[in-house]
């Protein structure tokens, strides 16, 4: 469905500061890494994965139809470039998901007649509690 290699191609990775606390390490040292990749630029996409994706993803895409994520979960930049490569990955194969529709099923009528039973079981078990009528 998806040429995930030549997809990984078409990422721009760029590695960031990464914010929070972590002393002298966090202010010499660019582990974050930023993912941006284009949907109407993309090359290995057909236009109607494309149409797809901008219809899911929508609220996550720039107005430039842009999938921008970050990942600064670990120390090391390679984690996170794996990390963040994944995500992005599996964020596009969900978007290109189809779901099939239920087609609903017709109530068998074994049990039709079950409920029925049961109803009909009830009702007379409810009759019985009454006093009996001494006219």
């Amino acid at each position: 469905m998806l040429d995930k290699t030549a997809l990984q191609k078409e990422f721009n990775l760029k590695a960031i500061r990464s914010s929070g606390s972590g002393g002298q390490h966090v202010n010499k040292v660019a582990t974050k890494i930023e993912l941006s990749f284009s949907v109407a630029e993309s090359l290995v996409l057909t236009q109607d994965q494309k149409q797809l994706i901008q219809e899911k993803l929508s609220s996550r895409l720039t107005k430039d139809q842009v999938l921008i994520l970050q990942c600064g979960e670990t120390r090391s930049q390679l984690k996170n470039k794996g990390i963040v490569i994944q995500r992005a990955l599996s964020i596009l194969e969900a978007a290109l998901k189809v779901e099939t529709l239920r087609k609903p099923t017709k109530i068998p009528r074994a049990v039709i007649k079950k409920r029925l039973k049961s109803k009909k079981m009830n009702a007379e078990r409810k009759a019985n509690r009454k006093k009996p009528n001494i006219e």
